[in-house]
């Protein structure tokens, strides 16, 4: 992709990324992409072809030659001297192979006559073909080696006398000793001393069926080879020229039928903008294109020449609309800073109080949310701590959260107990309460000379308790239904002791609830880890300890549910 915007090219960087240049780039590329497919598979089937024509004719060579051979000759007896002598030889011995020493071990084999006889049919054979040898020999399973019997091939290099061997492959021995008659019998072979061969053949059998030796054939793969390069060459030759043409005029037929009319678009959209931006009134931009393309181009700018038309409608209208919008932002706003002065916001809260140490937050999944938190001195050894959820989110959950918060602090500065507490605020919450509306609560005074902590619990979350030595843990206290849900609800306390060093953890289901994009939920285990990953940190870490880990499981996913806790420190 450029760095540069349109706006900001030169001539040559504009022509080097249009569309025109994209389409030519393209198109080429595709060209030559679907060339190499065709080419791979035409040089594979054409090298098949080949080599199958290869094999074909040194197979048939071989077969001709072992049927003409068997005529004249009786060969089978002088096969299995020549592999009887040879399997009476030691290792040293057979390391010998191509000696004066060796060879003689092996002379009456070629003053035999069907030894010359064999020359005589051979060498005739392969002045008719293109053959690269054509002789007789066998192959040896216990040493992996081809034993020759009888070679016509007069070249001092490769000449071989009876009894000459040499190592191949186990795979090709295995191949043509367990040939089940089925195909031709051929193996191709890579060598340092022949190269590419291919060496195909037949076998010889004596009167109980067994082989005794076979009549074989080497073909070189050289022109094969040759064949396969002129064919590249050529093939390449034709798909450049073949793929620049059809680039060119690929390029030219879009430059007609999709870059000018795009151009054109684009010109008569920069119109409108500039008579936009000087005032001027126009609607007549895009409906004077005339594009007569018959595709999505031309319907382009038909529906551009639509959108021109309404746009100058949809501008006054959303004029009206922005100003409206403005006013509810700014009077969401409003609530937000109303809603946030309602909650303790300054810390430490109590500067003067060294006996307990609180500190609260909360992050609203709108604007404004029906979580809240509150904490208090109902006097001077009391200290008051709620933290509650309204359901429902936005603005009614707000304005019902206020109400509920000052309902609730008012009945505990009357000195009530927390069940009397949640009691009354019940009631009072029921009797004018027309949208149904709830909200649970976790409510708890603390008696700061003592740290006995006396709470009762409206439907809320499970506090989380931390003994100075312990860990943090849920404290599964027993729950009332929540207030605001039915009049006429009593509530019960319970009692909890906090030693110097005691910790309390808040919040609501905001944080367990957290969700990823998986639709996983943050759960109370992480929480529980998040708090004891670091259980020695402060109000401020801890909450931010807690923060991070949901922020870390939720990563993108879009925030729910208002998250809301609150920590308590409780010193001596």
């Amino acid at each position: 992709m450029p760095k540069k915007s349109v706006r900001e090219m030169s001539k040559l960087e504009k022509k080097h990324f249009s569309i025109e240049s994209r389409v030519f780039h393209a198109s080429f590329k595709s060209s030559v992409l679907l060339g190499l497919v065709a080419f791979i598979i035409g040089l594979g089937l054409y090298s098949y072809a080949l080599a199958g024509q290869y094999v074909n004719e040194s197979f048939q060579l071989s077969r001709n030659a072992a049927a003409a051979l068997t005529k004249v000759a009786d060969i089978v007896p002088m096969s299995e001297e020549t592999m009887d002598i040879y399997h009476g030889l030691t290792k040293n011995e057979l390391a010998e192979t191509g000696s004066k020493a060796y060879r003689s071990r092996f002379s009456k084999i070629s003053k035999l006559t069907e030894y010359k006889t064999a020359l005589d049919v051979f060498n005739l054979f392969r002045k008719e073909s293109d053959v690269y040898d054509l002789y007789l020999a066998m192959y040896d399973a216990d040493t992996s080696s081809l034993v020759y019997i009888a070679d016509p091939d007069e070249d001092p290099e490769y000449v071989c006398m009876p009894g000459d061997w040499e190592s191949v492959e186990k795979s090709e021995v295995d191949h043509f000793l367990n040939w089940n008659g089925e195909g031709k019998l051929y193996h191709i072979s890579n060598t340092e001393k022949y190269g590419w061969m291919c060496t195909a053949g037949v076998p010889v059998r004596n009167d109980n069926g067994e082989v005794v030796a076979f009549v074989l054939s080497d073909i070189t793969l050289s022109n094969l080879f040759s064949g396969m390069r002129n064919f590249a060459i050529q093939y390449f030759i034709t798909i450049f020229v073949a793929t620049i043409l059809l680039a060119y005029l690929f390029s030219r037929r879009m430059k007609k039928t999709i870059v000018k009319p795009i151009n054109a678009i684009a010109d008569a959209a920069e119109g409108y903008v500039n008579d936009k931006r000087e005032g001027k009134i126009n609607s007549e931009h895009f409906a004077n294109l005339n594009i007569r393309t018959g595709d999505e181009v031309e319907n382009l700018s038909l529906v551009m020449a639509d959108m021109e038309r309404e746009l100058t409608e949809y501008v006054d209208n959303l004029t009206k609309v922005t100003a409206e919008k403005e006013r509810v932002s700014t009077e969401l706003d409003m609530a937000t800073k109303i809603q946030e002065s309602m909650l303790p916001n300054i810390y430490p809260a109590f500067p003067d109080r060294t006996e307990f140490d609180v500190f609260a937050q909360m992050d609203p999944a709108k604007e404004v949310g029906g979580d809240f938190f509150d904490y208090f001195l109902v006097d001077d050894n009391h200290l008051c701590i709620v933290m509650a959820d309204v359901s429902g989110k936005g603005i009614p959950a707000a304005l019902f959260m206020m109400a509920s918060k000052i309902i609730l602090k008012n009945n505990a500065m009357m000195g009530k107990s927390p069940a009397q507490i949640l009691t009354d605020a019940n009631n009072m919450i029921c009797s004018n309460n027309q949208l149904d509306m709830f909200v649970t609560v976790w409510l708890g005074i603390l008696e700061i000379s003592t740290g006995k902590l006396t709470a009762a619990n409206a439907g809320h979350e499970y506090p989380v308790i931390k003994a100075p030595d312990g860990e943090y843990e849920l404290y599964k206290d027993k729950h009332g239904f929540v207030v605001g849900g039915m009049e006429g609800i009593r509530y019960k306390e319970y009692e909890l002791s906090l030693k110097p060093g005691s910790k309390l953890f808040l919040y609501t289901d905001g944080v367990p609830e957290a969700t990823n994009s998986n639709d996983e939920l943050f759960g109370s285990e992480r929480m529980l880890k998040a708090l004891n990953d670091n259980p020695n940190a402060g109000s401020q870490e801890t909450l931010l300890n807690v923060r991070k880990a949901v922020d870390d499981f939720v990563q993108d996913a879009e925030q729910f549910d208002d998250l809301t806790m609150l920590y308590l420190e409780y010193k001596g």
